[in-house]
């Protein structure tokens, strides 16, 4: 690729600011006659971070009196909807006079054709022709415009007519016919032009949808210990573990290390559970007879709502519940019945609502709130974001020997999912579409993606395509300011990175309490649950705590494992902050002396090769054998391909460690960068406070209220990050900017 050419593929790689012209203008008046519509116009700000899209809506209510074939003695009446060449037909009812419909149709103003509107009732017929039964029809200059914040507009009895429209025929038809925009609340449920070639069950998978997500608990199973198992080989004592499952999840305890028939194991087991809670906790206490066979002794199915809902960190109280012999179900009969349980097991079961569920990755998490609604706090803000249309969408399938796209975008943040209409063979649809959020915590992203809809029709059986996504930080957004941008569609393929088009959208957030905003920067990311009784790493891998290296004595004095030696330490600190000129010789005194000390433990003979060091006493065969390979391979192509993965899964983790070095110096940058607005903002006036500070104040004041404070008692010390690590992690990193 020349440079021109690579330049120019790096801009079309950038975000572009756009100028739509957004907010509704209404036409003045919005009164029947006059031809309102098509007159001056007037701005209003209900919904304004969409272009405004017109729409003639007719809402087809019920028909009444309507006559009967002479033939058939019945009638299977339908409503078909007539401007232009676009037709919109209700479904039809079988034998009945009195129909009712309650369907709406949308009728886009950029495609309006003609300046009649065609409502007509018809008798849908097996074989032949349908039979015309009358019609109804409006000029297109005498409807009116519904103006918002307006109520519905009332549907009307209306008499029909013959062809001609020169006398009326018996029979009623309820309508109602306006002139409104996207905003209007029949425009989600409505039958649009633009998918007029779909039909069946196709039509429910392209409207508009809002969707929330369940909510998710965490069941904690804490296993306590069984009594009285027993085997199918009574000669032999059972070497037992418990499993258990809750969907498709399945876990298990240790093996209880000791053959017994009262095994113990306290261990906890963590699943996620979803509300309502239909699903159950399938308990099975196993044998491990071999390595490769397990014999089930007992089991037990409890229903998860009879759990407690835990909200702190308060002690829930443990249960014995009674085992079903296995083998005793159906094929027994009722002899299940008369069996007395003898074993038992000893469980302490709770549902965990402090703690927030991680169904998304923490680097782009977009809610942070713990299950229980109790525990939440007031919304911070709002975030609007209108969803304008897409620009050169690549073709995602063929239709008739052609490339075409059946577009739609959803947006991700929080709870609530939404779901835009779909645009039917348009490479640049416009979707118009607005939709609202409440904000617990500005330090989240919204998450968006362009699909290409493969339900329409016959291929109901394959995955809608991705076509690409965008992510935004709330953050980085200014309070109070709509953004206008379209964003580059980039997709990593196997041919490399590609643009699939460009997203264009307008996106607001509003603050509703500065103060709290400003107060949730000095608070942790996660509920507190999360620090006080953190979940393990082999529990929860989302949640990776990564091991701090600091020096074991620095630790133990700080946490006053060893009081005379803190105290001792306390002490040196005051002697050196009262005389600094004796801390380089107290620094090559102490050096002094270690090395004494240590001259008792110098090596007697020389160095000699170190097994432990090089781990060779516990290398696996497989690495002894790759260790004396030749160069190039020797090995089987199944053997390569497996080191191969190995030596993949090991880059991935130190790329895994370099990236969280890499976003701690992102993080680190963002300080000053204005990327967050608000949190530059306090640490600019922090340092402006500590400068002042620092100079009116004695450093060796400030040096020991520091190392005080560093060295304070655990009883002073909370289990909560602390507000400057706090802060440190709020601040946005590069990380949900990449592909």
């Amino acid at each position: 690729m020349n440079p021109a050419a690579a330049a120019n593929q790096k801009e079309e790689f950038k975000l572009k600011d756009t100028k739509p012209q957004l907010g509704e203008r209404w036409p003045h008046g919005g009164t029947r006659g006059g031809g309102g519509w098509i007159s001056s116009e007037r701005a209003t700000s209900t919904y304004d971070l969409v272009e405004q899209m017109f729409y003639l809506y007719v809402r087809v209510v019920k028909a009444k009196d309507l006559p009967t074939n002479p033939v058939t003695g019945t009638i299977d009446p339908y409503v078909e909807v007539k401007l232009g060449n676009y037709k919109g037909k209700t479904q039809h009812f079988e034998k009945k006079p009195n129909p009712e419909w309650h369907q709406v149709f949308a009728f886009s103003k950029e495609k309006i054709q003609s300046s009649i509107l065609e409502v007509f009732v018809r008798d849908r017929e097996m074989v032949g022709r349908d039979d015309y039964i009358g019609r109804v029809i409006f000029d297109m200059n005498e409807v009116p415009t519904r103006v918002p914040p307006d109520s519905p507009l009332a549907p009307q009895w209306y008499r029909l007519e013959d062809r001609r429209g020169e006398s009326k025929v018996r029979g009623e038809v309820m309508l109602a016919v306006w002139m409104g925009t996207q905003a209007d609340e029949a425009f989600p449920d409505a039958w649009h032009t633009d998918a007029s070639s779909v039909q069946g069950e196709g039509v429910f998978n392209i409207r508009s949808k809002v969707y929330v997500s369940p909510k998710l608990w965490y069941l904690r199973v804490n296993v306590i210990e069984a009594q009285d198992v027993e085997p199918h080989d009574k000669s032999q004592l059972p070497q037992a573990f418990v499993k258990a499952q809750v969907g498709n999840q399945i876990l298990k305890t240790k093996v209880c290390p000791q053959k017994t028939l009262n095994p113990m194991w306290n261990e906890d087991l963590i699943f996620v559970a979803a509300e309502p809670f239909e699903e159950q906790l399938y308990l099975t206490v196993e044998n491990k007879v071999t390595s490769a066979k397990d014999e089930v002794m007992g089991r037990i199915i409890l229903p998860l709502h009879i759990f407690e809902r835990r909200l702190d960190h308060r002690a829930v109280h443990s249960k014995w519940f009674n085992l079903e012999k296995f083998g005793f179900g159906a094929l027994e009969g009722d002899k299940r019945h008369e069996l007395k349980f003898s074993s038992r097991i000893h469980l302490r079961v709770c549902l965990e609502g402090a703690y927030h569920v991680l169904d998304e990755s923490t680097m782009y998490i977009s809610d942070q709130r713990p299950t229980a609604r109790q525990l939440w706090k007031n919304p911070i803000g709002i975030l609007e974001v209108g969803i304008l249309s897409a620009q050169g969408l690549q073709p995602m399938k063929n239709k008739e020997g052609k490339g075409s796209t059946d577009a739609y975008c959803v947006a991700k943040y929080g709870q609530k999912w939404v779901r835009t209409r779909t645009i039917i063979e348009s490479l640049n649809p416009k979707w118009n579409e607005q939709y609202t959020w409440e904000v617990y915590d500005p330090c989240t992203v919204i998450t968006l993606g362009v699909f290409d809809n493969n339900h329409l029709g016959g291929s109901g059986g394959k995955n809608d395509s991705r076509i690409g996504k965008v992510r935004i930080r709330l953050s980085t957004l200014e309070t109070d300011k709509i953004y206008t941008h379209s964003y580059p569609l980039l997709v990593l393929q196997p041919s490399g990175l590609k643009k699939m088009g460009e997203l264009q959208l307008a996106v607001r957030f509003t603050c509703l309490s500065l103060a709290n905003m400003i107060y949730l920067y000095s608070h942790p990311l996660l509920p507190k649950m999360h620090y006080l009784h953190p979940f393990t790493v082999n529990q929860l891998d989302s949640l990776r705590y990564q091991a701090m290296n600091i020096v074991a004595w620095l630790g133990e004095v700080c946490q006053w494992k060893n009081p005379i030696t803190t105290i001792l330490v306390h002490v040196l600190f005051f002697i050196l902050i009262c005389y600094p000129e004796l801390i380089l010789p107290t620094m090559f005194l102490y050096m002094f002396l270690i090395g004494v000390w240590n001259y008792r433990y110098r090596p007697r003979h020389p160095p000699h090769m170190d097994t432990k060091l090089s781990w060779a006493e516990v290398a696996h065969p497989d690495e002894l054998d790759e260790e004396f390979d030749t160069f190039p391979t020797s090995k089987a192509q199944d053997v390569i391909r497996m080191r191969y993965d190995r030596l993949r899964s090991v880059a991935g983790r130190i790329q895994t460690v370099v990236g969280d070095m890499a976003t701690q110096g992102e993080r680190f940058l963002a300080l000053l960068s204005w990327r967050d607005p608000r949190a530059t903002s306090l640490f600019v006036l922090f340092c402006l406070v500590a400068a002042v500070a620092l100079y009116v104040t004695p450093f060796k004041i400030m040096a020991l209220v520091g190392g005080l404070y560093w060295l304070r008692h655990p009883r002073f010390r909370s289990k909560l990050p602390s507000v400057p690590s706090n802060f440190f992690r709020r601040l946005p990193s590069r990380a949900d900017s990449m592909l």
